[in-house]
């Protein structure tokens, strides 16, 4: 297939010797697809599964695929490597315009191995990677600064992505993040440390490349279908609130996760609403590249500068559902100026908010309880008390005595140190996106590789069933549902999507847009590919150690009810282990055919 031929190159570079080459892997894509499944064979390839995470011998993988660049909505890049969290194989994926500079640049795929013994940022362009020193930007607070000084030293043409870290990352927080365009991020599972472990400050991708569509008329015809569907009802609630829109109806449910988890409804739910900050707080709306539904959100704050009364600077701050959780319910935060500024902290610091949100959700908790004094949290923690958590978010990074450099590694470990697991909402060491809807979401948090309320959508499994009145189904059949809709997913995640566009690419409308391109897919094969896929990133994380029927369950979570009422844990550990036979069975199934 020609198309796959663009796509193929796969860039390698090690940050140890300071060189690059590029291999031709169209074995890889032509049966991988591209993201998500070519990204999993790379890290096969690559990492050890005794590696340690902030090794050198621990990979960077980017992947981007075949609609990357094409498709309206095919804007994410998919990051794999081995999370500093918990040392299975994790993923995280991130927009802007990261996926497209990445294609439009020649490549698949980007590895980055090694370690560099400085500081360094890396430039991609035209076939060559130049090795830059970045001490004159190591240590700088703000991100979105880091952003602006590379943007002006390196001017010029072409599709120009920044992925880059804050002061988390180089200081190894386990839930840094990368800052993909100042309002974009790959934010789950710890990527940013892995950046600071390599010394890797930064990564500039500049594509300048065009390609040559092998049907033109096909692709037009399914490109416009595609692109009034992506403008229509499917994806309106995405430009018009955001995710934002969640935080209502999930209070109402009871579901929405309020003082670490301990109700599913906040009296301030209101008040940090989408439709609140909408209309008291949004500036502006942005896009990914290829994307025409604009679902970042921008709110503004004013401050007025500590030396000039009445001068104020206006700064910029992207919001979303889980955000608002993390950092506004889950802390009891009803402020929505004081969310925002909390968010900017987050942001600048370069951390991962669901896991900041919820580590120091704990950590007020176990002040309240006396199981950690003043004297560890250097101040008063108190629910709904931002500046507080303003200052504890620049401790974790700054790590100025035993306790916060404890928080920087996580809850499960703040809570084995200091007491109070009962209450420390984690699965395999990472903390939870905001959905306490019922068992299902519980169960695909437990067992999935993103740890991202995208790892199945199961909360919206919940959802229909209460909204049918009916209880969860046998533990048995909620694995298979989850299965079912994660195979599904690997192929979109291969494609690569944004995931909000899921409503709107059917089987029928994947197949007939690969066509396109000059792949012949039925849904057979691609509900085949994605069970492969999926199975071969869990077999990837048994080898690491993962094992299903020893995964904590948090004791918070099996005591606060659910709009299904209460998790039985009973029910969560039936299905962890039908999880395993299953995982099993699929297996024996793939080596006999």
């Amino acid at each position: 297939m020609d198309w796959v031929k663009t796509l193929s190159k796969v860039l390698y570079i090690d940050l140890t010797r300071k060189i690059f080459w590029i291999e031709d892997r169209e074995d890889l894509f032509s049966r991988w697809i591209g993201g998500i499944g070519v990204a999993t064979q790379l890290y096969k390839e690559e990492v050890s599964r005794r590696t340690d995470p902030l090794s050198p011998d621990n990979v960077i993988i980017f992947a981007v695929g075949p609609g990357t660049g094409v498709f309206p909505m095919a804007s994410k890049t998919v990051a794999v490597f081995k999370s500093p969290l918990n040392g299975y194989m994790a993923e995280s994926h991130a927009g802007g315009r990261s996926a497209a500079a990445i294609r439009f640049a020649g490549y698949g795929a980007i590895v980055i191995k090694g370690a560099s013994e400085r500081p360094v940022y890396i430039v991609i362009d035209d076939e060559k990677v130049r090795f830059r020193d970045a001490g004159a930007i190591w240590g700088m607070r703000s991100s979105e600064t880091v952003g602006r000084v590379l943007r002006e030293a390196l001017p010029g043409a072409g599709m120009r992505t920044i992925m880059r870290i804050g002061r988390a990352g180089e200081r190894l927080v386990r839930y840094a993040n990368v800052t993909v365009e100042t309002y974009r991020h790959f934010g789950r599972m710890g990527l940013g440390a892995v950046f600071g472990s390599k010394k890797l400050k930064a990564v500039v991708v500049i594509g300048r490349r065009t390609f040559k569509l092998p049907d033109v008329k096909s692709f037009r015809e399914i490109y416009r279908e595609l692109y009034e569907l992506t403008r229509g009802p499917a994806t309106r609630k995405y430009h018009d609130l955001g995710t934002p829109a969640n935080v209502i109806p999930l209070n109402k449910l009871g579901a929405l996760p309020t003082r670490n988890f301990s109700s599913g409804r906040f009296e301030g739910a209101e008040e940090i609403s989408g439709e609140k900050l909408a209309e008291e707080n949004l500036a502006r709306r942005v896009a990914c590249v290829a994307c025409p539904v604009a679902c970042i959100h921008l709110a503004y704050i004013r401050e007025e500068y500590a030396t000039e009364r009445f001068f104020y600077k206006t700064e910029f701050v992207p919001y979303d559902y889980e955000l608002i959780y993390a950092l506004g319910s889950n802390l009891g935060v009803n402020d929505r100026i004081g969310l925002l500024k909390i968010i900017k902290a987050v942001e600048e610091e370069g951390l991962d908010a669901i896991s900041t949100g919820v580590v120091l959700a704990w950590a007020t908790e176990a002040y309240e309880k006396g199981l950690i004094s003043e004297k560890e949290t250097l101040r008063p923690f108190r629910w709904g008390d931002w500046r507080s958590y303003i200052d504890a978010i620049h401790n974790i990074v700054l790590q100025p005595n035993e306790f916060y450099k404890i928080l920087s590694l996580g809850v499960e470990e703040a809570a084995r140190r200091y007491g109070g697991e009962e209450f420390a909402i984690a699965y395999n060491k990472v903390e939870p996106a905001g959905y306490h809807t019922g068992p299902l979401y519980h169960i695909s948090l437990a067992i999935g590789a993103r740890h991202s309320h995208l790892d199945a959508g199961a909360y919206s499994m919940d959802e229909k069933l209460v909204a049918s009145g009916k209880d969860a189904p046998e533990p048995e059949k909620a694995v298979e549902m989850i299965i079912e809709e994660e195979a599904w997913r690997q192929i979109l995640n291969s494609y690569v999507l944004c995931l909000f566009a899921r409503g709107v690419y059917t089987k029928e409308l994947v197949i007939k847009s690969l066509k396109a391109l000059g792949y012949n897919y039925n849904e057979e094969d691609l509900m085949r590919i994605g069970r492969e896929i999926y199975v071969e990133k869990h077999k990837i994380k048994r080898e690491e150690g993962f094992q299903a029927d020893k995964i904590r369950i948090p004791r918070r979570i099996l005591e606060t009810p659910t709009p299904l009422g209460r998790i039985s844990e009973n029910y969560i550990r039936k299905a962890l282990e039908y999880y395993d036979k299953r995982i099993d069975m699929i297996m024996s199934s793939q080596q006999s055919k």
